[in-house]
């Protein structure tokens, strides 16, 4: 069991990151959950034998680096690493508020950053040729003006994973992205209570549907894996195809 190699996936309790530590642990690695709700990650750690499910706040470096600390020294070192926690605060833009925008930009953006800095060190000193995977969005290349901050933190992820990809690929560590279209997620829950909404974004989505967690979560295995071996630096978009939509008829 110890030689299994561990997985952190962060914003682990439930939606997109609970797919995707449930695909991992599939694939044969012991998974650590990290998540801000504690509750919620106990629940999500038994459900999924987890090997420590940590509550972290992704938005504060030094509760990030003590989840590295206490996983290196309770287990080992972190091979594969899914950056995967994330908030959007919506607002009108012209009074959006300066504290809910960098609030945004250190969950999504600098904690991502952080973690992937820090596993790296690791990974470099230890001679794993590990594989982070980040959760970028459609909302990288296209925007809502409610959520300025999301789509500023979401098309920063993307750049950084090149970056990191580039910095890292020297040592065959792998960086690469998902980004999601429309998930029938919590954060999905009041577009879903609306018709009208849910119409809306059907109608740019030609799969004709949202997608589901797991979709992503499977996407996000597959670049964990050996199977993506020669890809690095890459944003894949899972989107039902929206992105490619021009118009419709």
């Amino acid at each position: 069991m110890g030689d299994k190699p561990i997985a952190l996936i962060t914003g682990a309790a439930r939606g997109i990151g609970y797919a995707c530590a449930e695909a991992l642990a599939a694939d044969g690695f012991r998974v650590v959950l990290a998540d801000i709700d504690g509750a919620a990650l106990r629940e999500a750690a038994g459900t999924l034998g987890a090997l420590d499910a940590v509550k972290t706040d992704t938005g504060d470096a030094a509760q990030i680096g003590a989840l590295f600390d206490r996983i290196e020294t309770e287990h080992g070192p972190v091979a594969v690493l899914v950056n995967n926690a994330g908030i959007a605060r919506p607002g009108d833009f012209m009074t959006y508020d300066l504290a809910d925008f960098e609030r945004v930009i250190a969950v999504n953006l600098t904690g991502v950053f952080v973690a992937t800095q820090r596993a790296a060190k690791t990974m470099i000193e230890r001679g794993i040729e590990g594989a982070i995977v980040n959760l970028s969005s459609i909302n990288a290349q296209v925007a809502i003006p409610a959520i300025p901050a999301y789509c500023a933190s979401k098309g920063g992820v993307s750049q950084l994973t090149k970056a990191a990809a580039l910095a890292l690929a020297p040592h065959n560590i792998r960086v690469n992205a998902v980004g999601p279209g429309s998930i029938d997620t919590d954060m999905m829950a009041g577009v879903n209570a609306d018709p009208e909404a849910i119409t809306r974004i059907l109608s740019r989505t030609p799969l004709g549907r949202v997608g589901a967690a797991r979709e992503i979560a499977s996407v996000v295995a597959f670049l964990a894996s050996e199977k993506a071996s020669y890809i690095t630096g890459e944003t894949i978009f899972a989107d039902g195809g929206r992105l490619g939509l021009n118009y419709t008829v």
